[in-house]
């Protein structure tokens, strides 16, 4: 199947350590900054479908035992907003149980404007000018 490409939002509306959720083709995705990287969630939780993009961004939090721990990969975590269940915002994978859940992950790149909207096709282009009260194509 071939990947489609869709402009989901511009750069500046999702400052570091923030999210948006936007809908392209029939899906809500969660589009998440950290330290000026993006990445794309599915925005539905494989528990009972609660919204990722509405839940806590955190670190993680290790222990190499009891009463002492260390957090670590600030940002880089989503708490769903239903039951907490947490997921890698750069894999989608569970934290719980990384072995059998994840959220889907989408591919999410920077791209200037002027190249989005150049496209690939060209049209054939030719000078105009008004005079008086007539256009007039140069070929």
């Amino acid at each position: 199947m071939s990947k489609t490409r869709h402009i989901a939002a511009r750069v500046d509306e999702i400052p570091p350590g923030s999210r948006k959720k936007v809908a392209i083709a029939g899906r809500d995705i969660a589009l998440f900054n950290i330290a000026g990287d993006f990445f794309a969630l599915g925005d539905k939780c494989p528990h009972e479908s609660g919204s990722l993009c509405a839940g806590r961004i955190i670190g993680l939090a290790e222990a190499d035992e009891p009463g002492k721990y260390r957090l670590s990969r600030d940002g880089e975590f989503v708490k769903c907003s239903w039951h907490g269940w947490e997921f890698d915002i750069r894999t989608g994978q569970s934290w719980c149980d990384p072995a059998n859940t994840r959220v889907r992950a989408y591919e999410a790149s920077i791209e200037p404007g002027a190249a989005l909207i150049k496209g690939p096709y060209v049209a054939e282009t030719y000078a105009v000018r008004v005079e008086e009260n007539y256009v007039v194509i140069d070929l």
